[in-house]
């Protein structure tokens, strides 16, 4: 009965998670100020827009990389129905010649 036995130790990589989100923010504020400031008042017009027009293109090749990982993953999930469900007739057909050779189905 040891099968059913609980753990008591929990990971938690949340707290991590977070640091490191925070510290890539931190970073990225760092580069664009760092930019704007080389310029004056020209880099934060740079900057201004070429985050807008970043975030345009960071969301449509998102969602299509999303969209492509979505679709490999469908097609390896049917794969794997279609190699369990051959699996399954198999045994199936095995079943039915044992029990053939055992007259187990006869009355």
């Amino acid at each position: 009965m040891g099968i059913f036995r609980r753990r008591k130790k929990i990971l938690d990589l949340t707290e991590k998670y977070k640091r490191e989100q925070e510290k890539a923010a931190e970073l990225q504020s760092n580069s664009e100020t760092d930019s704007s400031e080389s310029f004056g008042f020209l880099g934060d017009m740079a900057s201004a827009s070429r985050t807008s027009s970043d975030d345009t293109v960071d969301i449509s090749s998102t969602i299509e990389t999303r969209k492509r990982q979505l679709s490999k993953r469908l097609l390896q999930l049917t794969e794997k129905i279609e190699d369990l469900s051959n699996q399954i007739y198999h045994l199936q057909q095995r079943i039915e010649v044992l029990e053939r050779k055992a007259n187990v189905g006869s009355y």
